[in-house]
């Protein structure tokens, strides 16, 4: 699993200021992963999972933000993704904060699935919108500025 919190090309969407944003993802989820395998995921979990959290928020809006400007037709879709996405990770930080969860193999499959399903399927979507409709944010083109963890 340890190669899977490892970013490639085959993540990419296609539009770099998202790329380097799921980038930033990828570095926080390698993070509580890389923690929990030496032993340390309680310690780092809580301040890594608000980071998590705080980023994810951040990103889905951006996302969001730049499919409105580009009438992205799937937009409210891809919104109830991200709310579920959300939803998930907001129950896990609640009940891992109750102590009625810890960082387990099973978390770490979710967050990898989280990553390889919606950016592979999802976001790949709206990069070939934005390619295919001329987006100032295409690949090899200006990103502008990315949000920061």
């Amino acid at each position: 699993m340890e190669h899977a919190f490892e970013w490639n090309e085959t993540y990419s969407v296609g539009v770099d200021a998202m790329d380097d944003q799921h980038k930033g993802l990828f570095e926080i989820i390698r993070e509580l992963y890389t923690a929990m395998r030496s032993g340390k995921g309680k310690e780092v979990a809580a301040d890594v999972l608000r980071r998590l959290i705080d980023y994810t928020a951040a990103h889905f809006a951006a996302e969001e933000k730049l499919m409105a400007q580009k009438g992205y037709p799937a937009l409210a879709v891809h919104q109830v993704e991200h709310k579920i996405l959300i939803d998930k990770v907001l129950a896990f930080k609640k009940d891992f904060g109750a102590g009625t969860v810890s960082i387990t193999p099973e978390l770490m499959k979710f967050l990898q699935n989280w990553l390889t399903n919606h950016i592979q399927t999802v976001d790949r979507k709206y990069g070939a919108f934005m390619n295919a409709n001329g987006s100032s944010l295409a690949k090899g083109t200006s990103a502008g500025a990315k949000s920061e963890a």
